[in-house]
């Protein structure tokens, strides 16, 4: 799959403004602000919990608009890299009230993404060399499913199924036909020869079979109707008929090789967790994919926290953390 031009994340005014903050630091600025106090400090981001490191690239982004050309100096972790307890993964050296606002918002960042990326490097792992995309975005509040796709590549997915997800990774979407689309034109045939027609060549053609007929027998009558041009089958069986098993992947590969379609490929998803792919792959069967949902949009975010650990060069802690800048020469200045 090609790669494109990374698209921008969107900057959201609401979030410029405050709105999303925790209320305590609005108030914290305002009391600054009323007192005349804006001290030089050194605010330390980091994590709970190892993982994948996801948001630094988002954080940047937001923190070039935000402080509006504002000195701040800037020191991260490269995005996607392994990250661990208490390691400092970014650090934020200026004025206070350039960026006290925004700790709720970066953190959020930070925890969000990087939940979304280390789920989906576990699956990534658990499938091998077999591609694993994200199939999430029906599971999240559409204002972060470009987010949730973008962080699963970061993780390792090949791509996402939103188109805006995938250009935020430099991507382009996946994705094969809804069952709607089988269910209003009445046969999977029917829907593939229609879909084999107007989409573009460059789109795969990957067919769902598993909406009204036996999937053998629906994988046998999709390559017959397709011939040459058809890549794949998708296997979506859902849970209420036993889901996708290692015997039936077995069964539709042993048919479809028999039936001379040796060529087609097949495609998983539906339901599929982390010990699922592991049993998938290691049934032997040959698979071109698995499409995965709520085992990484489902992932719960990794807790991130943020100190101060320095004002105007004096260190400083809160009680039960240790004053002063936590030594981290992977930590590299970034400029905004």
């Amino acid at each position: 799959m090609s790669e494109r031009e990374p698209a921008r994340f969107a900057i959201l005014p609401e979030v410029l403004a405050g709105d999303t903050a925790d209320v305590y630091f609005l108030r914290t600025r305002e009391i600054l602000a009323r007192e005349g106090v804006d001290p030089g400090v050194t605010m330390e981001f980091f994590p709970r919990l190892s993982g994948v490191l996801c948001g630094i690239r988002e954080a940047l982004e937001f923190l070039r608009v935000a402080l509006g050309g504002v000195e701040v100096v800037v020191e991260t972790l490269e995005e996607g890299l392994p990250m661990a307890p208490r390691e400092p993964v970014l650090r934020l050296t200026g004025r206070y009230q350039a960026f006290g606002i925004y700790e709720t918002a970066l953190l959020g960042m930070l925890a969000q993404e990087s939940g979304w990326a280390t789920a989906a490097r576990a699956c990534v792992e658990a499938a091998g060399p077999i591609p694993v995309y994200s199939y999430g975005a029906r599971h999240v509040h559409p204002r972060v499913a470009p987010i949730l796709d973008y962080a699963a590549i970061v993780g390792g997915c090949l791509s996402g199924s939103t188109p805006a997800g995938a250009r935020l990774a430099g991507r382009w979407p996946i994705g094969t036909m809804p069952h709607a689309l089988v269910l209003i034109l009445g046969d999977t045939v029917a829907a593939a020869e229609a879909f084999n027609r107007v989409m573009a060549p460059e789109v795969p053609r990957s067919v769902l079979v598993d909406a009204f007929h036996d999937e053998p027998e629906e994988a046998i009558r999709i390559a017959s109707a397709l011939g040459v041009t058809l890549q794949s089958i998708r296997l979506d069986t859902p849970a209420e008929r036993g889901g996708v098993t290692p015997d039936l992947v077995r069964e539709v590969r042993a048919r479809l090789d028999l039936a001379g379609y040796a060529r087609v490929g097949i495609f998983i998803s539906g339901g599929l967790t982390v010990e699922r792919i592991r049993l998938l792959r290691e049934s032997g069967v040959p698979i071109v994919g698995f499409g995965v949902g709520s085992a990484i949009s489902g992932a719960s975010p990794i807790d991130f926290t943020a100190d101060i650990k320095a004002i105007a060069n004096h260190p400083v802690a809160k009680r039960g953390r240790i004053p002063g800048l936590t030594p981290n020469p992977r930590l590299r200045q970034v400029e905004l």
